[in-house]
């Protein structure tokens, strides 16, 4: 699928291949110390030889490719988890195409699910009962639910059930697993023999109170199962220990090893970056003050901090950050019940570096915007395609086509003819595609279905139709005339449009938005829509003038012009 692309990678100025141009630049350095050696094998995959690369510098696929991306289990995977995970998997597949694919990668979605429970989720059966848990491993919390062994089982089990469901390829990971198994052993001892040197990163970064009282290891109660945030009495490097005051006020020595304790989750972070050899991770906006931590950690511990990603957070429609607590924005179950899923990774792929609103509103331009990148896609040559984002949206193999109707215009046929399901649509739909079904036609026949839902919910509530000015009016009785004199089974949007162009230039509108403005608010209720030729040519130019007439007449038209 990535085969010869490489030629063109190098050139792509889409923000995934620059994040894999420095992800390739970070492969080359971190395992190939020799610059010679490095310089040989960057021409090699310059040139398109990276089957040959691989073949001289084996170093080079010694490991895999790391890509990682975390989740927080205390709840639910939300619109972030889909927009860290989709975006990751775009600087994979771009990796994958810069490299000819010649080195494995992998993408780890690690869960942090040795974290104490801080508070007790609202949202939960019973949430009383989980109240002598908190500050135990969410691993260690019962489920509430009763569907599996712990809590974090569960929110894991939802992770991978929603990943799965849109067909992301990754590694789950447990942080519980990966501490307990010991797999993180080996750094863990790196960071208790360099405990001073991480405590010089961080004591600066915190107030004087817990300063005082820091410690990067946290250890687990060998009483109580709690993770404990409690200063170190001693360390012991040649034991691997630390020493420190059990809740019950006793001395108590834990190695750090083994799952019996766990880091801080700045010291973490780059932890983990250490022991799991990772090479890329991105993040949000909040974390960018602590990327620099993170990677002086790393580097404390013997490994290069990876290539980093600092995304801008989602708005939601007052200008405030979404949070999962407060509830506000739109989940993906949501934006999936009125648009398909590529929509919504297209909102991803758009400006990942500014803050933009997301809420209902965006879906309708969404979605028109993907649309028009697929279509766009069909005509574009080789190295322009790679920087569409319908490329990075379908991992390099988007469909051979896309919808014949945008789902603007989708709406407004919704009102017009005031369709209660997408059969009604379809009786409109398939006069102006001869020949065309839902089989022939699947994502026309998802829009048609998105888009009645969405009418209903949200234009449906904020229609506010006016009559027409006197300007106007002359102006529509023009337009209706014209279009009963057009052959009644026009289909040809361009050739409605330019009757409206004539109507509107003959009544004297200099600019022509107010004619078209005019149009949408008196027959639509609505400020804006579509071109109106393509509307009314689906429409029908019949029943286009019969709504102008209606309009003029002062029939009311809420309930549909059909």
């Amino acid at each position: 699928m990535f085969q010869g692309l490489s030629i063109f990678a190098r050139e792509a100025r889409s923000w995934p291949f620059e994040q894999a141009r420095a992800l390739l630049d970070h492969v080359l350095t971190t395992r190939l110390p020799d610059r010679s050696d490095r310089a040989a094998a960057a021409k090699l995959l310059e040139d398109g030889g990276a089957a040959e690369a691989v073949v001289r510098f084996p170093a080079l696929v010694a490991r895999p490719v790391v890509l990682e991306t975390g989740y927080g289990p205390s709840g639910l995977p939300h619109i972030g988890t889909f927009g860290e995970v989709v975006r990751t998997t775009m600087v994979r597949n771009a990796f994958r195409a810069l490299t000819e694919d010649a080195l494995p990668t992998v993408m780890l979605c690690v869960s942090d699910d040795m974290d104490g429970m801080r508070k007790v989720p609202e949202n939960v059966p019973d949430p009383e009962r989980l109240t002598p848990f908190l500050q135990k491993p969410l691993t260690d919390v019962p489920d509430p639910f009763g569907t599996h062994e712990g809590f974090a089982q569960h929110n894991n089990a939802r992770l991978r059930g929603f990943l799965d469901s849109f067909g992301f390829e990754y590694q789950f990971r447990s942080s519980t697993e990966l501490y307990r198994s010991g797999v993180f052993d080996e750094t863990l001892k790196v960071a208790l023999r360099r405990y001073q040197a991480i405590m010089d990163v961080m004591l600066p970064t915190l107030g004087p109170e817990r300063r005082a009282t820091y410690s990067p290891f946290l250890p687990i109660s060998p009483s109580t199962g709690r993770v404990l945030y409690v200063p170190m009495h001693a360390i012991d490097e040649d034991r691997c220990e630390i020493a420190f005051l059990d809740e019950d006020g006793t001395e108590v020595r834990l190695p750090v090893t083994g799952g019996h304790a766990k880091m801080q989750w700045k010291p973490d972070f780059g932890m983990r970056w250490a022991a799991l050899g990772v090479d890329f991770e991105m993040y949000g906006k909040d974390h960018q003050t602590n990327g620099p931590i993170y990677s002086k950690i790393c580097r404390i511990l013997g490994k290069e901090p990876p290539v980093q990603f600092c995304y801008e957070l989602f708005l939601d429609d007052k200008g405030e950050k979404i949070s999962k607590s407060k509830g506000n924005g739109i989940s993906v179950e949501q934006w999936l019940t009125y648009a398909p899923q590529e929509s919504l990774s297209l909102y991803n792929f758009q400006k990942p570096r500014v803050a933009k609103k997301l809420y209902f509103d965006v879906i309708p331009r969404a979605v028109d915007e993907y649309l028009a990148f697929l279509d766009a896609y069909q005509t574009e040559d080789a190295a322009k395609r790679l920087d569409n984002p319908a490329w990075h949206i379908h991992a390099g193999s988007p469909p051979d086509k896309g919808s014949p109707v945008s789902f603007g215009l989708m709406l407004n046929l919704v009102a017009a003819a005031n369709a209660s399901d997408t059969s009604i649509l379809w009786g409109f739909l398939a006069r102006y595609r001869p020949g065309a079904t839902p089989q022939s036609e699947p994502l026309l026949d998802k829009l048609a279905t998105y888009a009645l839902a969405y009418y209903e919910d949200f234009v449906r509530p904020t229609k506010s139709f006016r009559p027409p000015d006197d300007r106007e009016r002359a102006a529509m009785v023009e337009l209706a005339a014209r279009l009963r004199a057009l052959p009644a089974d026009t289909i040809d949007g361009e050739l409605v449009q330019n009757e409206v162009y004539d109507v509107g230039k003959a009544a004297g509108f200099e600019n022509l938005r107010q004619w078209f403005q005019a149009l949408y608010e008196v027959l639509l209720g609505q400020s804006q829509g579509p071109r109106f030729g393509s509307f009314a040519a689906i429409f029908g130019l019949d029943r286009t003038a019969d709504l102008i007439d209606r309009a003029l007449r002062g029939d009311d038209l809420s309930s549909g012009g059909a």
